[in-house]
């Protein structure tokens, strides 16, 4: 394994403040004309000042672990940043990351020229200094489920790895996803945020456990029909779409990584039933698990 260095900001970031950069380290793991895709881990923090930063590239970062606040210039309120979901960032955008009530996270980030980028993303604005998305962070859609599992496998075990096109293919399905969605400009309370940070920790730690909607509810002190509210508003899916694609993609990262079976997959991932895993899983990610092991990465 490459040494990690200490990086300046996140992938893409010219640092502004100190703030907890120490605690921020990076490795570069692929790069060539116009793009580059790294590692990024943040140690930071309920206890560390957030990190206030300026991209100076077009950034897609997949969250791999942990949580953090996202906020950018242009867009009202902040983000919470779980894994599966996508942060976007424009050049010349203005942003903070938090931790104000969990510990670290880890990002695979794909940075992009505005010239190379615009070459994926036809028809993109023309000034280096525009926001290129509506959005900050895309929530953990089946729409880039497929690539980003893809990504994960590529990070956690293959050599051989197409990089250029893994960047591509996510640049262009964010795009495109980013295009379609309206997004939620109300304001969130640092009360909800403090809870759904709180159960996305838990579900992460215990993804095998057999969490219901009362159980979560609970922990997050709040009644079950106001928690499926507030969960959905914060990470953008509901509890159930949340666990089931955070197994759905743990599987096919051990499909391609580890030499499991099928079944040993599906039943590691909660699912009783054979045939409820192939179904879920190609309409996950569009192909059947067997296809998807076999595809090259």
């Amino acid at each position: 394994m490459a040494e990690i260095a200490v990086a300046t900001g996140r992938s893409g970031a010219r640092r502004q403040t100190d703030g907890s950069s120490e605690r921020l380290h990076s490795i570069k793991l692929a790069s060539g004309p116009g793009w580059s895709v790294e590692d990024v881990v943040c140690s930071c923090g309920p206890g560390d000042r957030p990190f206030d930063a300026e991209h100076v590239a077009v950034v897609i970062a997949i969250v791999t672990a942990g949580t953090f606040q996202y906020r950018g210039s242009g867009s009202n309120g902040r983000e919470l940043m779980t894994p599966g979901s996508v942060m976007l960032g424009s050049p010349g955008q203005a942003f903070q990351c938090g931790h104000e009530h969990a510990v670290g996270d880890r990002c695979l980030s794909f940075r992009f020229t505005p010239e190379y980028f615009r070459t994926i993303a036809a028809g993109g604005p023309e000034s280096q200094s525009s926001r290129l998305f509506k959005s900050l962070r895309l929530p953990p859609l089946t729409a880039l489920s497929s690539v980003i599992a893809d990504a994960a496998s590529a990070f956690m075990g293959s050599t051989h790895v197409a990089w250029e096109e893994l960047a591509i293919r996510l640049a262009a399905g964010a795009t495109r996803t980013d295009a379609n969605r309206a997004p939620d400009q109300s304001a969130v309370t640092q009360a909800s945020l403090a809870r759904v940070t709180h159960t996305v920790r838990m579900i992460e730690a215990c993804r095998d456990t057999n969490l219901t909607i009362a159980t979560l509810a609970r922990q997050a002190k709040l009644s079950p029909f106001h928690f499926l509210r507030t969960f959905e508003k914060l990470t953008g899916v509901t509890p159930h779409q949340y666990v089931r694609r955070l197994r759905l993609r743990e599987a096919a990262r051990r499909l391609v990584t580890e030499p499991v079976t099928v079944l040993d997959a599906a039943l590691d991932a909660g699912f009783g039933d054979l045939s409820n895993f192939n179904r879920a899983f190609r309409t996950e990610f569009g192909v059947s698990p067997r296809s998807y092991r076999r595809r090259p990465v």
